[in-house]
């Protein structure tokens, strides 16, 4: 719950979307303002970038291919397995594949929408 994980400084993992190197989206959420502020600098990623995800073990890196500036909260295709904006259909993929997907408010200090990057699987090493 957003309470029991987002407001405390952590990142959240969308429950029914795949796991870290899993095929499928694998979803996250975090705040850009207040609350450990996680994904404070996420308006700055660009195609290109790459982001690390650290498990148990394996370390994944996905790298950043899209972003949706701007959608509404209710936009839950973002976060489906093959993610892709119900509200702007150009915006996201249409091929099943490893995905990477980060949502959070915006614009800052608001929660009217939801800014969005996708990225995909491009490497994993065992720990």
């Amino acid at each position: 719950s957003k309470g029991g994980v987002l407001d405390r400084g952590y990142v959240g993992h969308y429950t029914r979307t795949a796991q870290a190197g899993q095929a499928g989206n694998f979803a996250l959420a975090g705040h850009r303002n207040t609350h450990g502020e996680p994904f404070r600098r996420i308006d700055r990623l660009r195609s290109g970038d790459r982001i690390t995800v650290e498990t148990r073990d394996a370390v994944y890196t996905y790298t950043v291919g899209k972003r949706l500036a701007r959608t509404a909260p209710s936009d839950s295709g973002v976060i489906a397995p093959v993610p892709r904006s119900n509200i702007t259909t150009s915006a996201g993929y249409s091929e099943p594949g490893y995905y990477l997907t980060l949502t959070t408010c915006t614009p800052e200090f608001s929660s009217r929408y939801r800014l969005v990057v996708w990225g995909q699987l491009t490497a994993m090493r065992p720990r």
